[in-house]
């Protein structure tokens, strides 16, 4: 639904600006820095996710302030909205998000009015989003697995995993790298599906 732009911004310019700043290093030197701590941590475990983490672990200061400065870096793809306006109404929407609430609160702040629920892994259940995540909110939500489909970017996270309980899961490749069955190139193609269902 929300293009990198925003994420990108705070991963890789904000975080290591302040961090060049903090440090008295050129921009490249901070990146080349913080790009070995966020590999060191890896995408398996909750800090990765949590930028307040990384701005107390480099003493950068409060993450939301800075956050806030970016929120006009927030951009939806172009079918994002028309999307969400057809399904709701049709079809009761949640979001499940691997990204801390804090993160979720800019990157969903012009679209959130669509969600009934929004589900933060990392947040809500101190989790990526693993099967237990994905079986946790549908027991939450009051429905079966099957009753579920899911759309999301994250081979593992949004395909595998949801897949693996019986949700009909959707891998969202907008640039056709990974080719996997059951993979979509835009939400668009989704509302198509569901017409012919």
């Amino acid at each position: 639904m929300v293009t990198t732009d925003f994420s990108s911004a705070i991963w890789f310019e904000l975080i290591p600006g302040r961090y060049a700043h903090r440090y008295g290093l050129s921009f490249e030197e901070a990146t080349t820095k913080v790009r070995q701590a966020y590999d060191s941590v890896g995408d398996q475990r909750l800090e990765w996710y949590d930028v307040q983490y990384w701005f107390t672990r480099f003493d950068l200061g409060d993450a939301d302030i800075a956050m806030e400065e970016l929120q006009p870096r927030v951009q939806y793809y172009t079918d994002t909205k028309d999307v969400l306006k057809r399904l709701q109404g049709r079809y009761t929407l949640s979001v499940a998000s691997g990204s801390p609430r804090p993160f979720l609160k800019h990157l969903l702040r012009d679209i959130a009015h669509h969600f009934s629920a929004i589900y933060s892994s990392t947040t809500d259940f101190q989790q990526v989003k693993t099967a237990d995540f994905w079986a946790c909110m549908c027991r939450d939500l009051g429905v079966d697995p099957g009753q579920v489909i899911h759309v999301g970017d994250h081979m593992q996270f949004d395909f595998i995993e949801p897949a693996s309980i019986g949700i009909k899961a959707f891998h969202l490749d907008r640039d056709r790298k990974a080719g996997a069955a059951k993979s979509l190139q835009s939400l668009s193609e989704l509302t198509r599906l569901l017409a012919g269902t």
